[in-house]
């Protein structure tokens, strides 16, 4: 049952509404620096001011259909306890959590969703900066060629920082936005005031006579429109953070009317100066110190822009990692007061080396444009697809309510992404290839870990047996705490047995610990963990977590103690199992992903940084496991 929010004060909800304009919007705030020159560039020759005003009309009903009806309107219904996310969808569904359950077809779709996400995370960044960085051009000539280089050190001091963690820059990402949005904004106004005629574009028989009239570069146009939506996704990741409510506020309030102010406004330049459309967004400026204090604007809201793309995929990855579908990896959290805010060595320099080689790779925005809309659409479609199976099966919507809604979004999304594959030898392979090999991993990953359960972990040891073991004359009791890591919260582990029949030897307390993931983003401390004595000074604690928080096994430990177990916690010695994967079993795996899982294993984090334990006090017992 789901909780009644508590009432939130004026201040609070001012706050968490700049805090949401400054997370949710940086990225498609910074949209404007492009989205429109590249619909002006897929324009056919002709009648120029048609064609502005039906790309115009385009990109107007691209953001009233996708973020105000789709997303606002019907997808963050879809809540988890009030988290978004295409993991949340999932969820949601209740597909194929479970330990022995092969991976269904739509769990397959959903990981490729959230794999494109990667994709986008390696693009954002370096399409963002570039765009800004590119108004130097406009302002001095002569910096075009420094460009990428200017884009790459902005770049690298972005993604050093990351370690330090979101708190400080975080505390200036709305107000920075919401200067953004007011001075794009009024720079729009400004224009169109000089021609109002431009606001007939928001009749949609525009947008639909260009594309009529113009078939064969209809692809070419909605392929472009589509960067004017990049970032809706981030409106249902992001909302467990501020609330359906506040994002909607910063988004009707702010981002949505400054966003169209400026879009209108460029289209009222272009009509007024037909052959200024290269630096569309920075000429609507006048030039000298107001165009300057623009472009350092415009690389502020990039940062920003880039941050939040960057911290959404350190918890995707989080969540992944929870979920089963991904290796485990080291995590460090950069505020002690908020376990979301964590930082993932790894990803970070994954995505600094990709977003730094995309930009030495394309050069400038126009070029990587052609790269980003496969990503956007590719998620978008998943997630619609993903929301309808939750409205049938999670809220039991009738037929005849879901198909209208869902052959609205699924026509246009799907033509949306049909518009994208002549960019896929232009760039778009790019995010493709990054998705693919991020879904090989969590296939192969899910799928091996599936089958170590199925052979070795569930086993047929009964608690009554293990009493039994444990009160037997032939085991030599020792001082201290042992706590075995379980695998199965009803089984033995493998690891206890391996201990007994090696050393005959069992310490006064045992403790069977399983630490489980729900399917719900957090759990309630009241149900972090349940202990249950089986006999014999044999306890089973199970903890639990949500898919977006991560274990702390010592802190797990502490509430076990407080529970009654008699136990000395700077005595306590946990074992583990050390998978020793080999290759060449019968396990149902393809060659490849047996190699594939065991390379995987070897690189995982160590346990001990996962679950947050004390290096001295662990033992890890080798396992070898032939797949």
């Amino acid at each position: 049952m789901q909780k009644i929010p508590p009432k939130v004060s004026t201040a609070a909800s001012a706050g968490l509404t700049l805090g949401a304009l400054g997370v949710v919007f940086g990225d498609i705030g910074t949209s404007p620096l492009y989205a429109l020159r590249e619909c002006l560039n897929a324009l056919p020759a002709g009648d120029r001011a048609a064609g502005i005003l039906g790309a115009l009309s385009l990109v107007f009903w691209a953001l009233v259909i996708v973020v105000c009806l789709k997303y606002l309107l019907f997808v963050m219904k879809a809540d988890n306890r009030g988290e978004g996310g295409i993991f949340a969808l999932l969820a949601l569904t209740h597909a194929e959590r479970n330990t022995g359950a092969r991976i269904g077809m739509f769990t397959l779709l959903v990981l490729f969703g959230a794999a494109l996400l990667y994709g986008d995370g390696v693009i954002t960044p370096a399409i963002s900066v570039l765009g800004a960085v590119e108004g130097l051009k406009s302002f001095a000539p002569e910096y075009a060629h420094y460009i990428p280089a200017i884009s790459c050190v902005i770049l690298c001091g972005l993604f050093y920082f990351q370690h330090k963690g979101t708190q400080t820059i975080g505390r200036v990402f709305g107000p920075v936005m919401l200067i953004w949005f007011v001075v794009i904004g009024l720079v729009g106004l400004w224009h169109i005031i000089d021609n109002s005629a431009v606001l007939v574009a928001v009749d949609p028989r525009y947008g639909i006579n260009l594309l009529l009239s113009h078939p064969g570069n209809a692809a070419l146009i909605l392929g472009a429109v589509i960067l004017s939506i990049t970032g809706a996704e981030a409106l249902y990741a992001d909302m467990g953070h501020f609330g359906r409510k506040y994002i909607a506020l910063a988004w009707y309030g702010i981002a949505f009317p400054g966003l169209l102010l400026n879009y209108f406004g460029q289209g009222a330049f272009a009509l007024d100066h037909p052959g200024e459309i290269d630096n569309l967004f920075f000429s609507m400026v006048p030039e000298g110190i107001p165009r300057l204090l623009m472009i350092g604007l415009s690389i502020c809201a990039a940062i920003i822009a880039s941050q939040a793309l960057i911290s959404g995929t350190y918890s995707l990855t989080r969540q992944a990692i929870q979920l089963g579908y991904f290796p485990r990896l080291k995590i460090l959290y950069t505020n002690a007061a908020h376990s979301g805010q964590i930082y993932l060595p790894l990803v970070n320099n994954a995505l600094a080396l990709g977003s730094i080689l995309v930009v030495l790779q394309f050069g400038s925005s126009e070029k990587l444009a052609a790269a980003y809309g496969i990503a956007v659409t590719g998620t978008m479609l998943v997630t619609t697809l993903a929301f309808f199976r939750v409205a049938r099966l999670r809220w039991n919507w009738a037929w005849w309510r879901i198909l209208p809604l869902a052959l609205f979004f699924v026509s246009i999304e799907a033509a949306l992404v049909d518009a994208n594959r002549h960019k896929f030898f232009e760039g778009g392979w790019l995010p493709v290839i990054v998705a693919v090999g991020l879904l090989a991993i969590m296939h192969t990953w899910k799928t091996g870990k599936t089958e170590i359960f199925r052979r070795i972990y569930a086993n047929e040891i009964t608690e009554k047996e293990l009493s039994n073991i444990a009160e037997s004359d032939r085991i030599f009791r020792v001082r201290g705490t042992g706590v075995f890591m379980a695998g199965n919260p009803t089984g033995t582990p493998l690891v206890l047995l391996h201990h007994v029949k090696a050393n005959k030897v069992l310490h006064e307390t045992v403790v069977l610990l399983s630490v489980t993931t729900q399917d719900v983003p957090t759990v309630e401390e009241e149900e972090r963990f349940t202990v249950s004595e089986i006999g014999n000074g044999v306890w089973r604690a199970i903890g639990r977590y949500g898919y977006m928080e991560s274990p702390d096994v010592s802190t797990l430990m502490e509430k076990v103690r407080d529970a009654g177990v008699p136990l000395k916690l700077t005595e306590a010695t946990y074992y583990f199992n050390r998978e020793m994967i080999i290759t060449g079993g019968d396990t149902r795996m393809f060659e490849w992903q047996k190699h594939f899982y065991a390379f995987l294993s070897r690189n995982a984090s160590q346990v001990r940084d996962y679950y947050r334990l004390p290096p001295m006090q662990i033992i890890e017992v080798g396992m070898p496991i032939q797949l």
